[in-house]
């Protein structure tokens, strides 16, 4: 462990962002023996916890009640009709958000680490300072301060909200416009429509969930437009107006006007480095506003670090987390293996949810040559529920080696199967290995076995 007590620095380490790659490296370091403080202006628990993965994910069970309590009928549960009272999801949801971030604000406590609930920026290589003017010292720097949402440069943009503010609707909108077409667009999609919400989801590009396999992209669109989401492509916002019934007109260039209720931007996410100090300590960013690191996350100025969605790697919480853990334990331990951004998995929780790790086909045709098996199959519940609605998985293999490049799947309970399917690709394991397994039936997660 690098000891630093006698270096004149208040702390070892001043990590800036309560999230879960600042707290992950906070605690890490302080179970190391480091002396740690840590900066939060919002709430500890920072995205995935406050305004993202968790409350959504609540969001997403309270959705699918939609269609459970439609299929419970045809199995025999005498369901009467229902009605869905959003204030009673928002506010339990937002329950379980306190309780989470008060386990977080404990967690620091147990491992003695100082929090300060205020703005900090960086005055220099070793200095943080408040918003007060006051400023303390560090050896260590850490900036793990997230991304924030895109909104667009139109007139009129500020009529919309973001997925920050999705979570405190007073109520539910009778029609809604979605601004996007990436996985926060057709989450909140999915979310809206099994609540009764008319949903019209407006992208400038071509389709949805760039970077996803085509063939399951494809799938979602199906699937999506027969529950009643209505799509418009290659669309752009020109302006966006309140109209006298507090109604919104949102103006497209070349094409119809559309009236809605609520207008949510998901546009993506931006790192959030805004007023943070960079300069004053030379950390270099690069066109996105994203701070630049090395394989260590060191940033341009030797003593100032950088995990999580603020460099732009791979935007998802379980990356931040293994950054900021791999961080402390180099820093403060006895070193650690670097992150390896290879096969790293990633989920949709649309309605299906999409899952995938891997290449792509069109990824992997262009660099070699490969086989292709797919299973398109209507899950067994879906087929006594009367629901036409069809799961599909895709395995994508090296023809010379035999070795899986990709998986990808849409269908119910697809991220939870495809956790331990991404060990064996992260393993290498070859399509014999899954061929020579035998199959757990009647499952849907046998389908993986069973292509041929």
């Amino acid at each position: 462990m690098t000891d630093l007590r006698g270096s004149g620095y208040e702390f070892d380490l001043f990590v800036i962002g309560a999230g879960s790659g600042g707290v992950r490296a906070a605690r890490v370091a302080a179970g190391h023996g480091a002396r740690v403080a840590i900066a939060e202006e919002h709430k500890v628990g920072g995205t995935c916890v406050i305004r993202g993965c968790v409350p959504k994910k609540l969001l997403v069970y309270g959705a699918h009640f939609a269609e459970d309590l439609k299929d419970a009928r045809r199995f025999g549960w005498q369901v009467p009709d229902c009605s869905f009272d959003w204030p009673s999801l928002r506010d339990g949801v937002l329950g379980e958000v306190e309780r989470l971030s008060s386990l977080y604000e404990q967690t620091l406590l147990n491992y003695g680490i100082e929090t300060f609930y205020a703005r900090a920026t960086i005055a220099g290589p070793h200095a943080i300072r408040f918003g007060d003017g006051r400023i303390v010292t560090a050896a260590n720097i850490l900036v793990a301060t997230g991304g924030w949402p895109v909104r667009p440069d139109v007139p009129g943009a500020e009529h919309g909200i973001t997925s920050n503010e999705i979570f405190q609707l007073p109520e539910l909108p009778r029609h809604i416009v979605i601004a996007g077409g990436g996985y926060i667009a057709n989450e909140f999609a999915g979310i809206f429509n099994e609540f009764g919400v008319e949903v019209t989801l407006v992208n400038r590009g071509t389709g949805l969930l760039r970077g996803y396999d085509e063939q399951i992209r494809d799938r979602l669109l199906e699937i999506s437009t027969a529950k009643g989401i209505r799509f418009r492509f290659e669309t752009e916002f020109e302006a966006i107006e309140r109209l006298s019934d507090r109604r919104l007109l949102i103006r497209t260039r070349g094409g119809d006007a559309i009236q809605c209720d609520q207008l949510l931007f998901a546009l993506g996410r931006r790192p959030k480095i805004g007023g943070l100090g960079l300069e004053a300590a030379g950390v270099d960013v690069d066109a996105r506003g994203a701070i630049v690191v090395d394989g260590e996350n060191r940033t341009a100025c030797p003593s100032i670090y950088a995990v999580g969605d603020v460099t732009d790697r791979i935007q998802l919480t379980p990356v931040a987390i293994r950054e900021g853990q791999a961080f402390a334990d180099r820093l403060f331990g006895e070193g650690a293996s670097p992150v390896d951004y290879a096969n790293v998995p990633s989920a949709v929780f649309s309605h299906p949810p999409i899952a995938a790790i891997g290449m792509t086909e069109a990824a992997a045709r262009a660099l070699g040559e490969i086989r292709v098996f797919t299973s398109d199959f209507r899950p067994m519940k879906n087929v006594l529920a009367g629901r036409n609605e069809r799961a599909l998985y895709k395995l994508i293999v090296d023809a010379s080696t035999d070795r899986i490049l990709g998986l990808h799947m849409i269908g119910p309970d697809a991220p939870e199967i495809l956790q331990a399917a991404a060990v064996a690709v992260k393993a290498g394991l070859t399509k014999r290995a899954f061929d020579e397994t035998v199959a757990l039936h009647p499952t849907m997660a046998e389908e993986l076995v069973l292509m041929r």
